[in-house]
């Protein structure tokens, strides 16, 4: 492919030495949001909010991957890769969410269907348990804000377990816990949005709860690999004044070190100076902190943050200077350098506590039409996946323990708030027709992952 980025010899050799997949999320490409015994969750009430969406799009039919999971199965084999990471959908399951619900069939029927046909096309699967689907029920006592909620998802994962438990080995409990406190707790962009600012933050604490419950669950159904997903950004101050770089202190606190620290050092980090206080009861902070297998990092971009004085927040995000963007604009920089430097950092910062890392999202939305007339060359993607694989080979030769890459994602889907905006996908997926139509990116991947084998 003319103009295609190529690798040095030696990064190639290195990215040798990992696992390639590639992500999807139920609610983002599944689609059937009323059948099979489904029940709602807080991403329907959502989407059923007016004005929430910015294209007002609904997250069905979208993709349709409920009714067309063979052909991404097909596509997934097309790829070579070693593992499809998706995620279930809890309200395909445990339709209310709550105590003593009897396990929809029809729902576990779907997810044995889909992981007995990638076994079949000799891709592992990689359920995800938890990308955002609470159930409607939950989220009316309180959701995440509600302890009794870790309970409720406890017996869903074994629900979940007691089915799939004998073929899947390799699970992720918890999908970016810090998107759902801060954007769906504590600033409202997401669901279930509210605006509760620094008191939503107990909502971290029962995530991470859940996480631990899950752990201990999937291993006593036989797992070989759990781990959350967690999504990290390298914060950056805006320039060297110091109410700058006290800005990017804050951030980092909140957005990383609330998520990493807990799990990998049994312990949060100092919250004093924010004037919170986590509720904590005894055994929680063991339970949170049960060694992982890997940990799971999901990174697309860096932030960069300004300090202010007045407002709720002591910062805010602004563009990252002289840095190119993807299609969200330009809170959304490129800037691959900065996922080899926060690996580095948090081999630093966690030493021997940090597993093996498994990048468990990574890429980029650009500009792309609804319908594909014909081939679509998505340049700048490759060159965005490129870029962060050459950082992440980087990171392994300054030392730094990585042993998969997961790309997201295989499909165009619903990107939450954003609707039908934005294109994520190897593949174009057309969302009136669900024809699917893989682009350039999806070649190169091929490619790359073919490249790379004994």
């Amino acid at each position: 492919m003319a103009g295609t980025p190529e690798f040095a010899p030696q990064a190639l050799q290195t990215l040798r030495r990992l696992r390639f997949s590639a992500a999807t999320a139920a609610f983002q490409i599944e689609g059937a949001r009323t059948l099979g015994g489904r029940g709602r969750n807080i991403w329907d009430d959502f989407v059923d909010d007016p004005g929430k969406v910015i294209d007002s799009s609904t997250a069905d039919p979208g993709p349709d991957s409920y009714h067309r999971s063979a052909e991404d199965v097909e596509l997934l084999a097309g790829l070579g890769v070693d593992r499809y990471r998706f995620s279930i959908s809890w309200v395909r399951i445990i339709p209310d969410g709550k105590q003593g619900t009897e396990p929809n069939a029809v729902g576990l029927d779907y997810y044995e269907r889909l992981v007995d046909e990638l076994l079949a096309a000799g891709v592992t699967p990689e359920p995800t348990l938890y990308h955002w689907d609470l159930p409607s029920g939950l989220e009316a006592t309180g959701g995440w804000l509600n302890g009794d909620t870790v309970h409720r998802f406890g017996e869903y994962v074994d629900a979940v377990a007691d089915r799939l438990g004998d073929r899947v080995r390799h699970w992720y409990t918890i999908n970016e816990p810090a998107s759902t406190s801060l954007q769906g707790y504590a600033l409202g962009d997401l669901a279930p949005g509210r605006a509760m600012l620094f008191d939503a933050l107990p909502s971290v604490h029962h995530q991470l709860l859940a996480h631990g419950t899950a752990t201990k669950i999937l291993r006593e159904h036989g797992a070989a690999q759990v781990s959350a997903a967690s999504n990290h950004s390298l914060i950056l101050p805006e320039t060297d004044a110091g109410a700058d770089h006290a800005a990017a202190a804050v951030l980092d606190l909140i957005h990383n070190r609330l998520f990493a620290d807990p799990l990998l050092l049994g312990e949060y980090p100092d919250l004093d100076a924010l004037g919170i206080q986590m509720p904590i009861r005894d055994g929680d902070m063991e339970l949170i902190s049960t060694p992982s297998d890997v940990y799971g990092l999901n990174y697309y971009n860096p932030t960069t943050v300004h300090g202010v004085a007045e407002g709720p927040l002591p910062f805010e995000m602004v563009p990252t200077p002289a840095a190119a963007t993807t299609g969200f604009g330009p809170l959304w920089p490129i800037r691959p350098e900065t996922l080899r430097d926060f690996l580095i950092d948090m081999r630093t910062r966690y030493g021997v506590r940090l597993p093996p890392i498994v990048i468990s999202e990574n890429g980029a939305s650009f500009p792309e039409p609804e319908a594909c007339t014909g081939p679509i060359r998505d340049d700048e993607r490759i060159a965005y996946l490129h870029d962060h694989l050459e950082a992440v080979a980087e990171a392994i030769e300054a030392g730094v323990p990585i042993a998969g890459y997961t790309v997201w994602s295989l499909l165009d889907n619903f990107e939450w708030a954003d609707g039908y905006t934005q294109r994520f996908g190897l593949v174009h997926v057309n969302m009136e027709t669900g024809q699917r139509t893989p682009k350039s990116s999806y070649g190169w991947y091929r490619d790359l992952i073919a490249s790379v084998r004994p």
